[in-house]
């Protein structure tokens, strides 16, 4: 999605909530963020049912949080909070994993996120992962986020720093929160950076 096209739908979903219309905001939200969204998911998770799994929470917790959403960032860098958060929680209830039962009220969305599933995965198999790639997947699930969000997703640093904060989905971060976060979000992505960089002189991959 071009520059463009995100700051139209982020009035759109801004519109529709100042309307009081929080599911065609979500709809909106899904229909527009949720490939990406989704593909980070894939990304980050460790195989593809647990993605699929953590998408369906995303889309009952925005359907849950936008009427909460303060606008302190934008919706994308919110939804990518919501998502870092969804997977925290997956992660940290692995072992006891138990699916809800969908609300009626979001039934519509969990049709609409079967549908982003299905087309985005239907992308992805398209393209064959490089020995690059599977150095990347060998990473913690917490790096392999910020590459994905800082490389693929060219979020910025405050972005970034907002949706690694615990409270970044609430948006409850002052100026200084942020900046902390961001230069400690650079100093982590730098070793990353030079941690995948030796593995692959060592593999042969660079030189």
């Amino acid at each position: 999605m071009n520059e463009g096209a995100r700051v139209r739908l982020e009035g759109q979903v801004r519109e529709l909530c100042a309307a009081g219309d929080y599911d065609g905001a979500a709809t909106a939200v899904l229909r527009g963020y949720g490939p990406e969204i989704y593909g980070f998911l894939v990304a980050v998770q460790r195989s593809e049912a647990d993605a699929s799994d953590a998408f369906s929470d995303l889309a009952e917790a925005v359907w849950r949080g936008l009427p909460r959403f303060g606008w302190e960032s934008t919706v994308r860098t919110w939804a990518y909070a919501v998502a870092h958060n969804v997977s925290r929680t997956r992660r940290r209830d692995r072992g006891r994993r138990e699916r809800r039962s969908v609300n009626a009220g979001d039934s519509t969305l969990q049709e609409i996120a079967q549908k982003v599933r299905t087309e985005t995965m239907s992308f992805l198999r398209t393209d064959k992962k490089t020995r690059l790639q599977a150095l990347r997947d060998a990473l913690p699930e917490q790096d392999r986020m910020l590459l994905v969000l800082r490389v693929d997703r060219k979020l910025s640093w405050n972005e970034l720093a907002r949706v690694f904060s615990e409270h970044g989905e609430d948006g409850a971060l002052d100026e200084a929160m942020i900046a902390k976060e961001a230069a400690r979000l650079r100093k982590r992505f730098q070793l990353v950076k030079d941690r995948l960089r030796e593995q692959a002189k060592r593999d042969g991959l660079i030189e």
